[in-house]
């Protein structure tokens, strides 16, 4: 069976648009999480940086961060519904601009693909509200050669046992 150029090209472009639509949808929309609120009550409850970060997986500015500076025993929550995701045991100085960490808590985060900047990169959101938090990369130090590279507005931290 022979598939014309135009035919090609047409596949192509139905294929491209249902991957922005699934993607701009923030991926699976059944996904169930155990913390879920309406649009309004995210707004209401989160800045208008975490709001874009954490619901529309904007990117907050490199070395904007607060939590750039954070080096005090504690560990890093979700700003969006304060569950634990990273240990300030595991935060790295990356050079990046982002909040760095080798290690997420466990069963704090998923990951899933990324493809909304044509791309390959796997994002990290909350597992308890599915807030993007940011992505992870190959790139890290030993003991996991992982680079959690965070938006730090997506975050907040509780001092004290890491």
């Amino acid at each position: 069976m022979r598939v014309s150029r135009r035919e090609a090209i047409g596949t192509m472009g139905v294929a491209s648009a249902v991957a922005l639509m699934w993607a701009s949808s923030g991926g699976a929309a059944d996904a169930k999480y155990e913390v879920t609120l309406s649009d309004a009550e995210w707004r209401k409850r989160l800045s208008p940086a975490a709001y874009g970060v954490l619901r529309k997986a904007d990117t907050e500015q490199p070395g904007s961060s607060p939590l750039l500076e954070e080096h005090r025993a504690g560990v890093f929550a979700c700003a969006g519904c304060a569950l634990p995701a990273f240990s300030s045991r595991t935060k790295f100085d990356s050079h990046t601009g982002w909040p760095s960490f080798y290690a997420a808590l466990p069963k704090a985060v998923i990951v899933k693909s990324d493809y909304t900047l044509g791309m390959a990169r796997t994002e990290v959101v909350c597992r308890r509200c599915g807030g993007h938090l940011g992505h992870v990369f190959d790139d890290g130090p030993p003991p996991t050669g992982k680079r959690y590279c965070m938006n730090g507005v997506a975050l907040k931290f509780l001092p004290g046992k890491a």
